[in-house]
Formats: C-alpha cells, structure tokens, sequence
C-alpha cells in the first residue's frame, strides 16, 4: 500500500463491502475511519481490526459530517459505499418516500463527500472510489430509485474528476459498479426480491448468477484499483474480477 494511503475513510463500514474494504486497507497498513449509523456494527468491527480502525457512528449524509473528517483527519483515501436497504416493490406499489430513497441517502452521502473533497481539498495524488451499482446499466424494476440514484453518482464522479483537473487538485476519483450480491445487505434483499418474482428459491436464483462477487474479492480490488495511479476511471464488479467499462 502507498504511503499516500496513511489514512482512509469508509463510509458503510459496519458490514458488506465497506467492512471487507475497511479490513483489507487496514490488512495494508492503512489507518481507517469507519463510518456507519449502527454503532453496534462498528464495535464488532473495531474488535476485529483493532486500534488501527476508528468507529463514528454518524449520518454520512451529513455535510458538516464530512467536512469536519477530512479536516480533522486529512485522509488521502475515501470510499463511498454507505447505502439505504431498497424497498422492494414494482413501481405502482412504491409511493415517493420509498422511491427516492436512494437519492436521499446514497447520492447524497456521495454529493455530500465529494464537494468536501473538493473543497477543502484532499491532498494532491488522493482518491475518491463512489460506489455506483451494475444496476445502472441493467435497471432495477423493484427497487424504486435504486439504479438512477447510482447513475447519479457515477455522474458525481466525472463531473468531481473534470473539477480536479480544472483546478489542478490532482485528486483522482474512480466510480465501482458492482453486481448484486449475496454477501451484502443490499444484495440479500434485491436477491430475496427478484427470486420471489421469478418464482423460484433464492438459491435456484443466486446459482444462475454464477460466478459470485463476494464482499473479500471486492475489496482486494478496491485496494489495488485505489493504489493504482493509471486505473479507469468506471469499472464494472462481476464474480470475473473488476473490468473497466468504455
């Protein structure tokens, strides 16, 4: 891991992707600020990893949130992953609250990080991963919002990365899009979803999705993506590995 990386922030930390990204960066050497709401997950997190992990049970959606973070702790890697749990519900059954509750919470969470990182500004040779969703390019017809939330912010991230050029920060920022998962919480519940409306057990639907993304394999190439100064800017997360799109 790059010296650059002595401090990370995840967002999501306390269980899926943010908790196996939170554990391979310390793995590496990295000190992590884990946030997340549920202050229980995080406990059990920081037993695992130890000192070199700091729980904040927080909103990421708080500006303030994460302005005072990149301040206080001047991080030269952030990891956008925190995310609602989808209302699963063809859209007729969905009223607005349930619909936009991925704009509320992913993509403002995402906003809200990358203006500060902008703004304050991270350090030059820092980097920005935003958690998109493979759902972006292949919709989502039961999880409301879900797949245009995600494709605003893989927008965010060419409109942050064109700023930073603009500006001559120097901060990199790459978008993830990740296929749906059994290993994460938002996964478990899209799987429970689509099984049911295809009429079949969410094993049969899990074993035509093969091969699997899990939250380990993820990570790995999280880390080696963020450390790599020449990487894509989009890739798509598949049981294959990560492969840029474009």
């Amino acid at each position: 891991m790059p010296e650059r990386f002595q401090t990370a922030v995840v967002t999501g930390a306390g269980r899926g992707f943010g908790r196996a990204i939170a554990a391979a960066l310390v793995a590496g050497g990295t000190r992590v600020i884990g946030i997340a709401r549920d202050e229980q997950e995080l406990r059990a997190v920081r037993e695992e990893l130890g000192d070199a992990f700091t729980p904040v049970a927080a909103d990421a959606t708080d500006e303030t949130l994460a302005q005072d973070v990149i301040r206080e702790q001047s991080p030269t890697l952030l990891v956008l992953n925190a995310g609602a749990l989808p209302h699963m519900a063809p859209v007729h059954e969905q009223d607005w609250e349930t619909f936009s509750r991925h704009w509320r919470v992913d993509t403002r969470h995402a906003f809200a990080w990358t203006r500060a990182a902008l703004r304050a500004p991270l350090a030059p040779g820092s980097v920005v991963v935003s958690m998109s969703s493979g759902a972006v390019l292949g919709g989502s017809p039961l999880s409301g919002g879900y797949a245009s939330a995600k494709a605003a912010i893989r927008y965010l991230r060419g409109y942050a990365a064109e700023e930073s050029e603009r500006g001559g920060l120097g901060i990199r920022f790459v978008t993830l899009l990740p296929q749906m998962t059994p290993g994460t919480g938002i996964g478990s519940v899209a799987i429970a979803g689509y099984a049911e409306r295809q009429g079949v057990d969410q094993d049969t639907f899990v074993a035509g999705r093969q091969p699997i993304l899990t939250p380990e394999q993820f990570a790995k190439a999280v880390v080696e993506i963020a450390a790599d100064p020449d990487s894509a800017p989009e890739y798509r997360g598949t049981g294959d590995g990560l492969r840029p799109i474009g």
